[in-house]
This record gives structure tokens, C-alpha cells and sequence, in this order.
């Protein structure tokens, strides 16, 4: 060996010493001990979690126990904390939906016993280097022993607990029952507890509906619920649904084709406001919570008690009802804040209370427009006149002039200054004729109106002052509602009520609704007379909108300043009021009773009446003579002229000349009511029994021979 061959040798080793150093070989060793440790730990852990005992009656636990609203057919429409349960079983799951969660929560769900302890110890090592928990590595039994008995804190402490609890979970139920029970529990965001719940907030889907690209969104979001949220953030949404149809494709769940084709597909929510999904008629439950303080119990006995109530809520009318008030408000234009619309339906036979919506969206506005607020009525309110005049003696079918009046310094108007001349009341009503109600107004007094308004049931101010012919007095939407309901009940006011029945957490029945208070306001035959006109309003008049193709009857309304618009009306089962207007008490333009207002009620209407068929109101029969308006006259209303009263002076001589001669060639005009009695259900017949002698004789004449139908006016209807 050359000099220069042995220097270079020993050069390599004075290098190796020098490279292991006596710093380095202390780290090794530690870490080698470090590892060492942990490898003992790891099995020390695993021979403790499999010692572990398994948990009694984990198959029979439920949730926590919280207090819920119900619909009529048992719907959760809101509960009062975190949690709302809705169970499923694991064959009803979508298969895809069950892949989409395994790849992307536990890819190795079916082959560990509850626990990765190798993910573990990844993330102690992790955890340890960065001085707190910023790896989970849980599996799908770990989570769902958080969410069943552990809290949310990242915690090194309750690392420990959610494995020994997933030990334990394992040894009781089988892999499915867990992946049932984690479907079903796992907060997936939006108020949405389980999968299918999330379907219907998202989706307004049942399971069974969702798309692949959707039930990867689903997937997607146990994670960080409130980040990936798609009503919170719509791009991260995207984002993480793709990761998770990736991961699909690389554990061939699906292939490269469908991969490519779900990963295009736009998110497509429920067009209802999140609220209504978490809480789906929240001004509904807001008049349930007075109605159960009014019954004694108190605020924590409602929110913690665990109480199930059972309202009388029709659910698939109240979901009908939000989606008709903001598709109808956006069809005309009227997508502000301020542009509000309310339904209120009920039953007028036993007083439950099926649809209640006090605004357009309750996250914007928790005012109820239902109950709290007082708006003037317009020609909603003459009913009311029109009803006195019946009670009084008048027959529907008495001509009246529709021309312009002048009662002291008010001069009513009509609906663009058109007049009909003489026509019968129920004609007037059917075109609201402003001038009709002020004549009738004027013949029978206003204090008779007040009172009947009052004892049909409207609170609200009503001032002593001919102008209310027109419903210059403001009202309250579920009064007018209840009071229509007297027209569809034979004359009997019926009390709303919400709820049905209480519950205790442990099924003992704490409150049960009595039979509904009920009065007798109204002779049947009025009840019978003012149904009639009503339903001429919907056939041939200004509520021609709201015909849903089965016996109805009803009223518009519009305000003279176009502020305020209804519709309230009612079938033999069902009484609904609509009111349209703006919050801060501005004109809407063309907005009339017969627009918005007729086509909510009319939407809402189809679902709530579905039920009970086409019947028609049992009643007397009322006889509306045929009547066609001959003509339409626009009159300026900036000064009655002479010349304009002479040609109507002339006008009507000529019209009451022919119309005498035709009546001297036309049988008696029939009676306003047969004299037979009602063809009652057993319910009206029961209430006639216990019912005093009427006050208002009835008319007694031969029945006509023939039934006529009141003839359509040869034009557009006018007033509102």
C-alpha cells in the first residue's frame, strides 16, 4: 500500500468520527427509546381497548332528549337545540351515498376494530411537534362515540376517551348497525343532524331523489359542516364535493366517465330560505310558544323539557305557502326587504289552524303580519256592509244604482271612474263597486256594520265614519280570516287554535286541545246568501284568479292609495286570507287583490283543500237572477256637470222603461231562499239543536221552478 493510499484510508475514517458525534448518537438513542415507547404504549393501549366490556343498551339509545313542534302528520317542523334526530335504516341509504362517506371519513371502516392505531400514532407524533391536537385521524366508530357521548374539544384527554368508547362500540353492534347509527347522528351543517335530514335542507330531496354529485356534497361535509356549507360558501361546497367524488373514482366506487360528468354538475339547493328548512314555519311556532305560555308552562320547561308538542299545523299547505309568497312576490317584481306578503289558513269547521306564514322570509323579519300587524282592509270589508244588509232584509238580487254618490263632503269613486248604472247587489259586490257600498253604507247605517263587524270578530279601531264602506279602518289578517270562516260554517264563529296535544318526554299526554269554542253570529240563510255572492266574485268578478276549480268563494281588496292588497276566502272546509303590501307603508302601483294576493291563495288553496275533494257548501239554495250589465260608462270625477246628469237622467229612464217591460213578460222573480231546510252534515245539525230562535225571520215563498247562474258582465270587471 502506497503512502498517499494509506493517508486517503485513514482520512475516510478521521471523517466517520468525526460525522458521529457524541450529540447525535444521545438523539438517536432517544429517539430509538421515543419509539420504543410509543410501540409499548400502542400495545399496552390495544391490549387495554380490547379488555374493554361492551355498552349495555347501546342499541335502544336515542338522542338527546329536547322539546319539538309537530305537524299534523307528525313532521318535526322545529326543536329547541342542537340536536334533531330523524332515523333512518341503512338499507333505505343510497348505496353511493354510503361509498361517497367510507372514502372520504374511514376508507378501512370494515377492516379496523373501531380505531387506526398506526393513523394514531401519525398524529400524536404531529400533535406532540406542533404543542397541540392538529390531527384527528378518527374513524368513523370514533366519531360516532363523540357525537353519542363525548364533546367537540380537541383535547389530548378526550383523544383517549373517544377510543376506549369506539372500543367499546365495536364489541356491541355490528359494523352496519355503527355506519347506521353515524348516518343518522352526524352533524352535516345547516341545522341538518343525519343524512336524510340534510337531504331536505339542501334538497328538499328524500334520499332515495339525490344525485350522485349530491350525495357527494353530503359526504363532503362532516369535516367542517359550517365551512363547506353550500349556503355559506357555494365554491368551497364545489370544491369539496369534488374531492370527494376523486376519492370515489380512486377507490373505483365509480369510474373515469362518471367522474368527469358528476364533477360538472352545478349545486343545485331548495329555493327556500334556510330557515324554513331548520325551522319550517317559524312564525307558526312563534304563535305555538304564546299559545303553551298562555297554558301555564314556562319558557325552560318548553326549550329543555323535552316536551313533544302536536300542533295542528298542515304541513305540506305551509311549505306550499312559503313557496307561493316568494315565487308570486317575484313574478311581479317584488324582491325587496320591504315587499311582504302573509297567509293565514284555518278551518272553519273545528278551528285548526293549517297554514300560518307572517312574512316572506322570518331570518329578514320576525314581525308576523298575521296577528300583530293592522292594515286597512279596502274592499275586503265589504262583506261586512253587505252581510248587515241581508241581516237587515235586502235580497241579493234588489237593483242598486251604480253611479256616482255624494254622502256629505266624501265623493266614493269607482275603480277607474266606471260606472254600470243600475244593477242587483250581487253584481256589486262581484265588481266591488265602491259607490254600491257607500249607497248601501247610507241606507242602513253605519253603526248596524260596526256591530256586526265586532261580533263576527274584528278587534281592531273602526272609526264611526261612512268612509269604512271602502275599509279606510285598518285589520288584522287573522281576524278577517276568522270572520270569513262564520260564511263557511253556517252562520258559527269557530276560535283558531294551534295546538293539538302535549307530551311529556316519557309519552304522558300533559295538554289536549277541547272541542273549538264555536257562537252562533249569523242566520244560516245569510251565511247561505253571502256565500253565494261571494262565489260569483271568483267566477265572473275581480277574484277570477283564485278559481281552483271547485266550489269557493271569496273577496278581494285593494286600498284606494294601492298600499294594501288581499284576498280572503273559503271553501265548505277550508278559510284562507292573503294580504300583500309594503313594510314601510309605500304604494305598489298596479298591485291589486286580484293579482298576488288571488294567486297565493289559489296556490295555497290546491294543496289545502286536496283532501276534501270538490264538495260543495250544503246550504239552502239561493236563487241569483240572471243579470247582463248593457254597457259601461267612464265618467269624470273633476265635477259633475250638468250635461252628464241629464244623459244619465236619460239613460236610466230608458233603462227602467225596458227592463219593465221585459219583467211584464217574466215569470215572479224567485225568493231569495228556498224554504226547505239545510242538507246539513251531522256537525251543523248537532249546533242547530242548541241553537235559540233566530231574530231575523226568514222569507218564506214557493220555490222557483228553474235554478238560474248569474251571467258574466260583458267586461272586465272594475273596483278591486
Amino acid at each position: 500500500m502506497t503512502k498517499y493510499g494509506y493517508s486517503d484510508g485513514r482520512a475516510k475514517r478521521n471523517r466517520k468520527v468525526t460525522i458521529d458525534n457524541p450529540l447525535l448518537k444521545l438523539f438517536s438513542y432517544l429517539v430509538a427509546i421515543f419509539i420504543a415507547f410509543l410501540m409499548a404504549a400502542l400495545l399496552a393501549l390495544k391490549l387495554y381497548l380490547v379488555s374493554l366490556p361492551p355498552i349495555k343498551n347501546l342499541n335502544t339509545l336515542k338522542p338527546n332528549i329536547v322539546t319539538t313542534f309537530c305537524a299534523g302528520d307528525g313532521e318535526v317542523i322545529k326543536t329547541f337545540a342542537a340536536y334533531t334526530y330523524s332515523n333512518v335504516e341503512l338499507k333505505d341509504v343510497p348505496e353511493q351515498l354510503v361509498n361517497a362517506l367510507i372514502a372520504t371519513e374511514d376508507k378501512n371502516f370494515y377492516k379496523h376494530e373501531g380505531y387506526d392505531l398506526l393513523g394514531l400514532a401519525r398524529s400524536m407524533v404531529a400533535n406532540i411537534l406542533a404543542g397541540h391536537v392538529v390531527q384527528g385521524a378518527s374513524t368513523i366508530t370514533q366519531q360516532l362515540s363523540r357525537i353519542l357521548f363525548l364533546s367537540n374539544e380537541r383535547t389530548f384527554t378526550r383523544k383517549i376517551k373517544e377510543l376506549q368508547v369506539a372500543a367499546q362500540i365495536e364489541k356491541t353492534i355490528s359494523k352496519d348497525k355503527i355506519l347506521e347509527m353515524y348516518l343518522n347522528n352526524v352533524y352535516l351543517g345547516s341545522g341538518a343532524y343525519g343524512v336524510k335530514g340534510a337531504a331536505k335542507i339542501y334538497f328538499n330531496k328524500e334520499l332515495n331523489q339525490l344525485t350522485l354529485p349530491e350525495m357527494a356534497l353530503i359526504a363532503g361535509l362532516p369535516q367542517a359542516p359550517s365551512v363547506y356549507s353550500p349556503y355559506n360558501n357555494p365554491t368551497l361546497a364545489e370544491k369539496r364535493r369534488n374531492q370527494v367524488l376523486l376519492r370515489m373514482y380512486k377507490m373505483k366506487y365509480i369510474d373515469k366517465a362518471t367522474y368527469d360528468s358528476a364533477k360538472k354538475a352545478p349545486i343545485r339547493l331548495s329555493t327556500m330560505p334556510i330557515m324554513y328548512a331548520t325551522n319550517k314555519a317559524p312564525y307558526f311556532c312563534d304563535y305555538v310558544m304564546k299559545d303553551l305560555q298562555k297554558l301555564g308552562f314556562t319558557e325552560d320547561e318548553i326549550v329543555n323539557g323535552g316536551l313533544k308538542v302536536i300542533t295542528t299545523l298542515d304541513y305540506k299547505s305551509q311549505i306550499k305557502a312559503n313557496e307561493a309568497i316568494l315565487n308570486n312576490l317575484k313574478a311581479y317584481g317584488m324582491t325587496k326587504d320591504k315587499n311582504q306578503a302573509a297567509v293565514f289558513s284555518f278551518s272553519p269547521i273545528d278551528g285548526r289552524i293549517l297554514v300560518y306564514a307572517g312574512g316572506k322570509d322570518y331570518t329578514k323579519s320576525q314581525y308576523d303580519r298575521v296577528s300583530q300587524s293592522q292594515r286597512p282592509s279596502g274592499s275586503a270589508f265589504k262583506p261586512f256592509i253587505y252581510t248587515a244588509a241581508i241581516e237587515k232584509g235586502y235580497s241579493p238580487n234588489d237593483m242598486i244604482d251604480d253611479l256616482p254618490i255624494k254622502i256629505g263632503n266624501w265623493t266614493p269613486k269607482n275603480y277607474g271612474n266606471k260606472y254600470r248604472g243600475k244593477i242587483p247587489l250581487y253584481t256589486a259586490i262581484m265588481v266591488s263597486s265602491n259607490v254600491c257600498a257607500a249607497r248601501i253604507m247610507e241606507e242602513i247605517g253605519v253603526r248596524p256594520v260596526i256591530q256586526l263587524a265586532r261580533v263576527m270578530g274584528i278587534t281592531t279601531p273602526i272609526p264611526y265614519d261612512y268612509t269604512i264602506a271602502l275599509g279606510s279602518n285598518s285589520v288584522k289578517l287573522f281576524e278577517m280570516t276568522r270572520a270569513f270562516g262564520i260564511f263557511a260554517n253556517g252562520g258559527y264563529k269557530v276560535e283558531p287554535y294551534a295546538i293539538e296535544r302535549v307530551e311529556s318526554s316519557r309519552g304522558t299526554i300533559l295538554y289536549e286541545a277541547k272541542k273549538a269554542r264555536t257562537s252562533k253570529i249569523l242566520n244560516i240563510n245569510t251565511a247561505a246568501t253571502m256565500t253565494a255572492i261571494l262565489k260569483t266574485v271568483i267566477t265572473s268578478g275581480t277574484g277570477r284568479a283564485a278559481d281552483i276549480g271547485k266550489p269557493a268563494a271569496g273577496k278581494t281588496g285593494t286600498t284606494d292609495d294601492s298600499k294594501d292588497a288581499y284576498f280572503i276566502g273559503f271553501t265548505p272546509d277550508v278559510a284562507t286570507g292573503v294580504w300583500v303590501g309594503n313594510d314601510d307603508n309605500s304604494q305598489m302601483g298596479g298591485i291589486t287583490g286580484g293579482t298576488i294576493p288571488a294567486k297565493i291563495w289559489h296556490d295555497v288553496m290546491i294543496v289545502a283543500t286536496a283532501q276534501y275533494g270538490n264538495a260543495d257548501f250544503e246550504y239552502p239554495e239561493v236563487v241569483l237572477t240572471p243579470f247582463k250589465a248593457s254597457s259601461v260608462t267612464v265618467i269624470s270625477q273633476g265635477g259633475d256637470s250638468k250635461v252628464e246628469e241629464d244623459e244619465e237622467k236619460n239613460k236610466q229612464e230608458k233603462d227602467t222603461k225596458k227592463e219593465t217591460e221585459e219583467r211584464t213578460l217574466m215569470p215572479p222573480i224567485p225568493s231569495l231562499i228556498k224554504p226547505f231546510p239545510l242538507k246539513s252534515n251531522d256537525n251543523t245539525a248537532k249546533k242547530e239543536q242548541h241553537t235559540p230562535a233566530e231574530t231575523t225571520p226568514e222569507k218564506t215563498t214557493e220555490p222557483p221552478a228553474q235554478s238560474f247562474a248569474p251571467i258574466p258582465v260583458n267586461t272586465a270587471p272594475i273596483g278591486q
